[in-house]
């Protein structure tokens, strides 16, 4: 004798499920939490093995927002580079900022220009900077480090110049102390000297290059009294020592007095 099939309806499963469901959902957690583990333990291996198959799948994908090492060296350099020039932008800023509010000027430029090479001993104490005519530099102009002036440009190029600096045996500059004028000749060496008539003029006295009109409008520092004694060859003057108001040798950039620039 067959057996009889018994058919469920699907409207008896969804019952069911619906009860089984609203058990599980109303039952107590720590029954519901051993049932997860259960659960977890039986199929613990096919679990495993869709989850490594996921993560297979996710590391085969090409990555489009990487570059090479190369590029990123390339990018990394000329972020670096954009920062040094900002700070650098920013220190030529302050610098001029501050030479445009130290002095009253009238109709004047600065150009900041960096030194090349330096030779502050022998008969030819001289820089040579990395501006020149197209910086609109010519002969004869004023050259400052740390607000003193250093010297004068000697030689213009196209591209760079040679400065005079006042320690030079050629450099011979008008200048004053206290109330006296005199001229300012360089020894070679570190320093240089004037000659005056013997008056009260003591050491730690600043000496100013005076004022040159369509060179420089207002007088400005250029060093201090280092010593004073008596000439050798003429005993009614002074042989005064100056020293510059810079440490010349340490200048890395000058700025050169430009007056009534070209538009």
């Amino acid at each position: 004798m067959a057996r009889k099939q018994t058919r469920v309806s699907g409207r008896m499963l969804f019952t069911w499920f619906m009860l089984a469901g609203f058990i599980c959902l109303f039952a107590p957690q720590n029954i519901t939490d051993k049932f997860q583990f259960t659960f977890a333990r039986i199929f613990r291996w096919p679990l495993r093995l869709g989850r490594n198959i996921s993560l297979f799948a996710h590391t085969q994908q090409p990555l489009t927002d990487v570059v090479s090492r190369r590029q990123y060296n390339q990018l990394q350099n000329r972020a670096d580079n954009l920062i040094e020039t900002l700070i650098e932008g920013r220190r030529r800023y302050k610098k001029l900022y501050g030479l445009y509010n130290s002095y009253v000027w009238d109709d004047v430029e600065f150009v900041l220009a960096g030194v090349i090479t330096a030779s502050t001993a022998g008969p030819s104490c001289e820089l040579v900077i990395n501006c020149g005519q197209d910086s609109g530099l010519a002969k004869g102009q004023f050259v400052l480090a740390d607000n003193s002036i250093i010297g004068t440009v000697s030689d213009v190029f196209s591209h760079g110049a040679r400065v005079k600096l006042i320690t030079s045996s050629t450099s011979n500059i008008p200048v004053k102390v206290g109330k006296l004028r005199a001229v300012m000749k360089g020894n070679g060496d570190s320093s240089a000297k004037i000659e005056l008539a013997k008056h009260k003029v003591k050491v730690g006295d600043s000496v100013y290059a005076v004022r040159r009109p369509g060179l420089l409008d207002s007088a400005m520092k250029v060093g201090t009294v280092a010593k004073c004694q008596s000439s050798d060859q003429h005993p009614l003057l002074w042989d005064i020592t100056v020293e510059p108001a810079c440490d010349i040798e340490k200048i890395s950039d000058v700025a050169v007095i430009i007056m009534n620039p070209k538009k």
